[in-house]
C-alpha cells in the first residue's frame, strides 16, 4: 500500500522525529554530533526553514521547526539525511542504510501547545535516565532557550519571544517552564501524534488542517473489517 505524503503547512511549526534503523546508534562521538548540527544549519538556511528546538540522543533527533515553503521541511531532512549517511558510512567503514525509513512529522498548534513541545525534546535526556538536569546534556538547545547560550542554529519562535520583554526575562520564564512536568495527558497526545502525523492541537486547528490540507486528522474508529472489503 502506498504511504500517504506528510502533511506540511508554510508557517506551521513542526514536530519531527528521525530514528535509526533498528534504533541503531546514529552518533558514536562528538564529531558526530557536531558534523549533524553543522549539515542541520547548513540545509535549514538553504531550504528557508527555522529550527526552534532540537536534541541529538544517541539513536533519534527531534526537531521542532517552521518552515516559510510547504516543501522545506521534506527537503531539508532529505538533504540532511543523505549528508549525514555518507559521513557516518565513511567514518565507520560502513555502508547500507542508517535511518529507520522516512522521518515522522505533525503539525503543531502554536497557542498552548507549542511550548509544550520544547519541553518535550529539551527534556529527552532526562526522561532517558542519562542526565539530571537538561541544562547537563550538551546536544539539545536548551542551553540556548534556557540560559542564552550564544547559537546560529536556533531561531525563537514568536511563542518562545512572547514569554517576556527582555533575553533575560525570557529565558528566565522558559526555565520558570521546567519546574513543573508535562501532565500524561500532554505526553500521551504529543507521542500519538508524532506517530500517526496528525495535528497536535485543540479541535478547531484540527478541523483548521483538515480544511486546508484534505487529510482527515482524526484517528478511525476500530472495527471489524467489512466483509466486502478484502
Amino acid at each position: 500500500m502506498a504511504r500517504l505524503p506528510r502533511v506540511h503547512l508554510a508557517g506551521c511549526p513542526e514536530h519531527i522525529i528521525q530514528r535509526g534503523n533498528n534504533r541503531q546508534v546514529c552518533f558514536a562521538s562528538e564529531e558526530d554530533f557536531a558534523a549533524y548540527a553543522h549539515w542541520l544549519k547548513e540545509y535549514s538556511d538553504a531550504f528557508g526553514v527555522h529550527v526552534h528546538a532540537w536534541v541529538f540522543m544517541t539513536n533519534h533527533v527531534h526537531l521542532l521547526c517552521t518552515a516559510s515553503d510547504a516543501r522545506g521541511i521534506s527537503l531539508m531532512m532529505q538533504s540532511l539525511g543523505r549528508q549525514y549517511v555518507r559521513y557516518f558510512n565513511r567514518q565507520y567503514r560502513r555502508s547500507g542504510t542508517l535511518w529507520e525509513g522516512r522521518f515522522k512529522s505533525c503539525l503543531v498548534q502554536e497557542e498552548h501547545y507549542i511550548l509544550a513541545v520544547y519541553r518535550y525534546i529539551e527534556m529527552n535526556p532526562v526522561r532517558a535516565g542519562m542526565v539530571a538536569s537538561p541544562a547537563d546534556y550538551h546536544w539539545s538547545s536548551y542551553a540556548s532557550n534556557a540560559l542564552g547560550k550564544a547559537t546560529a542554529l536556533c531561531q525563537p519562535h514568536p511563542s518562545y519571544l512572547a514569554l517576556a520583554a527582555s533575553d533575560t526575562e525570557r529565558q528566565q520564564a522558559y526555565r520558570d517552564l521546567f519546574r513543573s512536568e508535562l501532565s500524561e495527558a500532554m505526553l500521551a497526545d504529543i507521542r500519538s501524534t508524532i506517530k500517526s502525523g496528525m495535528a497536535l492541537g485543540n479541535e478547531r486547528f484540527k478541523q483548521e488542517v483538515e480544511a486546508l490540507t484534505g487529510r482527515r486528522q482524526h484517528k478511525g474508529k476500530a472495527g471489524r473489517p467489512r466483509k466486502d472489503r478484502i
